[in-house]
């Protein structure tokens, strides 16, 4: 790891880059509200040739993705909002947030560390979710800067995490980049540093539905995961420490598999449908690996994923519940789903996975990348 004076990584954070002085129409920006606590929300448009992205400062969101079909059709294949309003009501699900500081679950919102113990908000009983309450990073209001990465357009968001905040140690600094290095890629980078040791774990929370948002259903979607084990979990979704073998279950998504060819076998459980950390086969490689693909026959779309974390989760929409979200779309259940990069869940409290530890001084670096194409 990097090592950084807290004080200057956090001046580096707050500092745009000079790049984006040359070509500032790379990225263009417009009003996207104002939220409850008054001040204004901005939406920043990425494009590279035909492509095109939208982010938001609330929550340091990822609000649309347009990708063409194999007939050049264009739709934007996330679920979201209009404006911030939704994204500040009930009937957000996470949608395109960043999450954290610690994403996932941790069992009963507890863990040790150097000999305090600490807890935090409970918010999907009787665990802690996606780094709590009101203050996690998904609700605040980062700072936005458009810049450019290599010459490419891109959008910064930087947010300072007090000590204590939503129970979490130390004073966390934090950036987020979004770029779009060439036509049909996005690349997400994340940063953070801490004055103290404390857990860290970020990931993307985006809905895909590559018939487009608002389409009834992900389960005529095919998907591919590069993993052949999985952390098994208990009746609160909580990783028992196992690390199992896919084969011969209705996880194995080793070769395309047609994502509601088997779900109804998990109905029951206590997932509700896919809700499932995969252990990505790396084999040693410490870069950008392969994570998944996920294609629609019907459209010919597809996203293929890859990623510098050891997991990711696959999560099937199974709370969604007919939300109204852009333009009036119905978001229905299991019409959205989730490939979320990240180490494991729970790793604070589990010894056996992948540390989520970020020690004093040290940078928390990590970077997923999204290929659209059609086919």
């Amino acid at each position: 790891m990097t090592h950084w004076p807290l004080a200057a990584f956090a001046a580096l954070l707050l500092l745009p880059s000079c790049a984006m002085f040359s070509q500032p129409n790379l990225v263009k920006t417009k009003p996207f509200g104002v939220r409850k606590d008054g001040a204004p929300a901005t939406l920043w448009i990425l494009q590279n040739g035909d492509t095109e992205a939208t982010v938001t400062d609330h929550g340091a969101t990822l609000v649309s993705l347009k990708v063409a079909d194999r007939l050049g059709q264009v739709a934007d294949v996330l679920l979201g909002f209009d404006d911030v309003s939704g994204y500040e009501s009930d009937k957000n699900q996470y949608f395109g947030c960043t999450t954290g500081r610690v994403c996932n679950r941790i069992a009963k919102g507890r863990f040790t560390l150097d000999g305090y113990d600490y807890q935090l908000a409970t918010n999907n009983a009787p665990n802690h979710l996606h780094g709590g309450g009101p203050r996690s990073l998904d609700k605040v209001r980062w700072r936005g800067v458009a810049t450019q990465v290599d010459g490419a357009p891109a959008v910064e968001f930087t947010y300072r995490s007090p000590d204590g905040e939503e129970g979490y140690p130390g004073v966390l600094d934090v950036k987020v980049t979004y770029s779009m290095p060439r036509p049909g890629e996005l690349r997400i980078d994340y940063a953070a540093v801490a004055d103290r040791r404390t857990p860290v774990n970020l990931t993307n929370h985006a809905y895909f539905n590559l018939a487009g948002q608002g389409a009834p259903t992900i389960l005529d979607h095919e998907l591919q995961l590069f993993a052949s084990r999985y952390t098994p979990t208990d009746a609160t979704l909580i990783p028992t420490g196992a690390i199992d073998e896919v084969a011969r279950t209705p996880l194995d998504f080793r070769k395309p598999v047609r994502i509601g060819l088997r779900i109804d076998e998990l109905t029951p459980t206590p997932a509700m449908g896919y809700d499932h950390n995969y252990a990505l086969d790396r084999d040693g490689n410490a870069g950008l690996v392969d994570a998944a693909v996920l294609y629609h026959p019907a459209t010919g779309r597809e996203v293929r994923i890859a990623t510098t974390e050891p997991g990711i989760q696959f999560y099937t929409g199974n709370f969604l519940n007919g939300q109204a979200g852009k333009g009036g779309a119905s978001y229905a259940h299991r019409s959205g789903l989730c490939l979320e990069t990240q180490r494991f869940p729970d790793a604070v409290n589990q010894k056996n996975f992948p540390s989520i530890l970020l020690e004093k001084g040290a940078t928390h670096r990590s970077t997923t990348v999204l290929r659209t194409s059609a086919r």
